[in-house]
C-alpha cells in the first residue's frame, strides 16, 4: 500500500487543528468557566457553599459580612452554585486556562467592598 498519493493530497491543505495557544477558539454560549461573585449583590445566605458537590466553596463569616474562597483545583465547573444562588450574585466566566503546580495560585478570594464613610 502506497502512502504517497494520500500525502500529496493533504500536503497543500490548511491544517485542521489550531496553533494553540497562539490561536484560540471562541467559547460557546453557556460555557461554564471560573466562578465570579458579585459581592454587592451577595446576601451571604451560604446556599452556594452548601450545594457545591465538590466542596470547592469556602464561606468565611455569615450574612452581609461573609466572604468566600473558591478552591478552583476542587471545582468541577458544574454551575450548581450559580443555579442555587437566589439573588444571581454568581456567574460563570469564559476563563478556563488555570494550569498550575502550585495550589495556592488556584484559590480565589472574594471580599466585600470597603464602604467609604463620609
Amino acid at each position: 500500500m502506497s502512502f504517497e498519493p494520500e500525502l500529496l493530497k493533504h500536503a497543500f491543505k490548511k491544517p485542521f487543528t489550531l496553533l494553540y495557544p497562539f490561536e484560540r477558539r471562541e467559547t460557546p454560549k453557556g460555557f461554564r468557566g471560573r466562578i465570579e461573585y458579585d459581592m454587592t449583590r451577595c446576601t451571604g445566605c451560604g446556599l452556594c457553599a452548601r450545594d457545591c458537590p465538590s466542596g470547592a466553596i469556602e464561606m468565611i463569616g455569615r450574612g452581609r459580612t461573609a466572604e468566600f474562597k473558591v478552591h478552583l483545583y476542587m471545582c468541577t465547573f458544574c454551575g450548581q452554585c450559580a443555579d442555587s444562588c437566589p439573588v444571581n450574585a454568581i456567574s460563570l466566566t469564559n476563563e478556563y486556562e488555570y494550569a498550575s503546580t502550585d495550589k495556592s495560585k488556584l484559590i480565589f478570594e472574594f471580599k466585600r467592598p470597603v464602604e467609604k464613610k463620609t
